[in-house]
Protein backbone atom coordinates (compact mmCIF):
# COMPACT_ATOMS: atom_id res chain seq x y z
CA UNK A 1 0.00 0.00 0.00
CA UNK A 2 1.67 3.23 -1.04
CA UNK A 3 1.48 6.59 1.07
CA UNK A 4 -1.54 8.17 -0.20
CA UNK A 5 -3.44 5.14 -0.05
CA UNK A 6 -2.52 4.51 3.86
CA UNK A 7 -3.34 8.24 4.73
CA UNK A 8 -6.95 7.93 2.91
CA UNK A 9 -7.05 4.25 4.78
CA UNK A 10 -6.70 6.38 8.32
CA UNK A 11 -8.46 9.27 7.13
CA UNK A 12 -11.39 6.41 6.88
CA UNK A 13 -10.43 4.98 10.03
CA UNK A 14 -10.79 8.06 11.88
CA UNK A 15 -14.27 8.86 10.12
CA UNK A 16 -15.94 5.90 10.71
CA UNK A 17 -15.27 6.33 14.70
CA UNK A 18 -16.79 10.23 13.86
CA UNK A 19 -20.03 8.38 12.30
CA UNK A 20 -20.30 6.25 14.98
CA UNK A 21 -19.80 8.92 17.64
CA UNK A 22 -22.60 11.13 15.51
CA UNK A 23 -25.02 7.86 15.62
CA UNK A 24 -24.29 7.64 19.70
CA UNK A 25 -25.37 11.49 19.90
CA UNK A 26 -28.21 11.13 18.15
CA UNK A 27 -29.61 7.80 20.32
CA UNK A 28 -28.43 10.27 23.07
CA UNK A 29 -30.78 13.17 22.26
CA UNK A 30 -27.63 15.32 21.57
CA UNK A 31 -28.15 18.85 20.78
CA UNK A 32 -28.88 19.03 16.86
CA UNK A 33 -25.79 21.72 16.08
CA UNK A 34 -23.46 19.82 17.91
CA UNK A 35 -24.28 16.49 15.74
CA UNK A 36 -23.71 19.01 12.52
CA UNK A 37 -20.44 19.76 13.49
CA UNK A 38 -19.42 16.46 13.87
CA UNK A 39 -21.12 15.62 10.59
CA UNK A 40 -19.61 18.60 9.01
CA UNK A 41 -16.07 16.89 10.07
CA UNK A 42 -16.59 13.39 8.97
CA UNK A 43 -17.44 14.68 5.59
CA UNK A 44 -14.15 16.56 5.43
CA UNK A 45 -12.40 13.89 6.35
CA UNK A 46 -13.97 11.72 3.83
CA UNK A 47 -12.97 14.27 1.25
CA UNK A 48 -9.49 14.08 2.30
CA UNK A 49 -9.48 10.54 1.31
CA UNK A 50 -10.93 10.87 -2.00
CA UNK A 51 -8.63 13.13 -2.68
CA UNK A 52 -5.61 11.36 -1.76
CA UNK A 53 -7.08 8.05 -3.62
CA UNK A 54 -7.33 10.58 -6.68
CA UNK A 55 -3.96 11.81 -6.05
CA UNK A 56 -2.53 8.25 -5.98
CA UNK A 57 -4.66 7.37 -8.90
CA UNK A 58 -3.58 10.16 -11.09
CA UNK A 59 0.15 9.81 -9.90
CA UNK A 60 0.11 5.99 -10.76
CA UNK A 61 -2.97 4.89 -12.93
CA UNK A 62 -3.21 8.20 -15.43
CA UNK A 63 0.42 8.25 -15.69
CA UNK A 64 1.26 4.61 -16.40
CA UNK A 65 -1.63 5.03 -18.92
CA UNK A 66 -0.10 7.54 -20.98
CA UNK A 67 2.94 5.94 -21.18
CA UNK A 68 1.45 3.17 -22.23
CA UNK A 69 -0.63 5.44 -24.98
CA UNK A 70 -3.77 4.99 -22.95
CA UNK A 71 -4.72 7.78 -21.08
CA UNK A 72 -7.36 9.17 -22.89
CA UNK A 73 -10.03 6.53 -21.33
CA UNK A 74 -8.69 7.70 -17.70
CA UNK A 75 -9.05 11.26 -18.70
CA UNK A 76 -12.56 10.38 -19.64
CA UNK A 77 -13.01 8.64 -16.19
CA UNK A 78 -11.71 11.54 -14.31
CA UNK A 79 -13.83 13.40 -16.20
CA UNK A 80 -17.14 11.70 -15.23
CA UNK A 81 -15.48 11.66 -11.25
CA UNK A 82 -15.61 15.70 -11.60
CA UNK A 83 -18.81 15.83 -12.65
CA UNK A 84 -20.29 13.53 -10.27
CA UNK A 85 -18.08 15.97 -7.88
CA UNK A 86 -19.10 18.89 -9.05
CA UNK A 87 -23.04 18.25 -9.36
CA UNK A 88 -23.79 17.03 -5.91
CA UNK A 89 -25.83 19.69 -3.93
CA UNK A 90 -25.78 17.71 -0.61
Amino acid sequence: MNEEKKKAFQALKTSKGQIEGIMKMIEDGRYCIDISNQIIAAQALLKKANLLILKQHLNHCVKDAFLHNSGEEKVDEIMTLLGKLLNKNG
